[in-house]
């Protein structure tokens, strides 16, 4: 469980010069049988997750993280995916501002971004193959910040931004900073497990695992959906429409993507 224990604060000497970086893949699976499924599947996902609206999740994100924008470049690709880079500086903080405390961060109501030192990424990858009918969308995105500023806050938004039903994140803080009496920090907040970071809607709908190696302050966790409704895959035809055989079908080809991509390596097919 998170810890909730305040932290004494640290007097440092000169910049907070830890480099906290927070890099995970989101990904959406979907099942389009015909050619014109597939089709349409990437064109929804390149529209709904297009420049401008990586701009506008990015935007929020620094929001959230409390750093101000300074410089805007995005681009669509063609035949799809997007990136945007944005140019942020950190805000000055309010002292009662906990930035790094291990508690869930607010919910939503390609991108890169650099803050200060730091940046924020994230990149669109739309594929589908036509051999079982199986599309998937995969987000990149990596949040790097130097100073105060914590990426962990941004967590749920950004979960809950996309359509995920896979998600890998890698949190890990490098460097050192000084104290004012010299001594080094090569961490400056506590934290025990990214899922700290989680709001328990999210701990509740996805199993979990963790791979941590603390004494390095490297943090692994992969997500995947609990209990996956067969509808929220089909793209193109309702669950109502199919035989119960091929629903049975559909439910092991996203069942064994799903399994391989959590997994990181390919399965045999049942």
């Amino acid at each position: 469980m998170p810890t909730r224990s305040a932290m004494k604060k640290i007097k440092l000497h000169g910049f907070n010069n830890l480099t906290k970086t927070l890099s995970f893949n989101i990904y959406d699976i979907c099942y389009a049988d015909t050619s014109a499924q597939r089709r349409e599947y990437i064109e929804y996902i390149d529209e709904a997750y297009n420049a401008e609206r990586l701009t506008h999740i990015l935007t929020d994100v620094c929001e959230i993280i409390g750093a101000s924008i300074l410089n805007i470049a995005r681009q669509d690709y063609e035949p799809e995916g997007a990136s945007v880079t944005m140019l942020i500086a950190e805000e000055e903080l309010h002292p009662s501002d906990t930035p790094n405390t291990a508690a869930p961060g607010p919910l939503p109501e390609a991108v890169v971004a650099h803050l200060d030192k730091s940046h924020v990424t994230v990149h669109t990858y739309p594929e589908s193959h036509p051999d079982n009918g199986i599309s998937t969308f995969r987000a990149d995105i990596d949040v790097s910040t130097c100073g105060r500023v914590s990426p962990l806050k941004a967590l749920n938004y950004l979960i809950h931004s996309f359509e995920s039903d896979i998600v890998i994140m890698d949190y890990r803080v490098r460097g050192f900073t000084r104290d004012v009496r010299g001594r080094k920090h090569f961490i400056d907040h506590k934290i025990n497990s990214i899922q700290n970071f989680l709001s328990r809607d999210t701990r509740e709908r996805y199993q979990m695992v963790d791979v941590n190696v603390h004494q390095e302050n490297i943090f692994h966790t992969k997500m995947r959906l609990k209990e996956p409704a067969l509808d929220d895959y089909l793209f193109g035809v309702g669950e109502e429409a199919l035989k119960p055989a091929e629903q049975r079908k559909i439910r092991r080809q996203v069942e064994h993507e799903i399994m391989e991509i959590f997994s990181g390596r390919n399965m045999a097919r049942r």
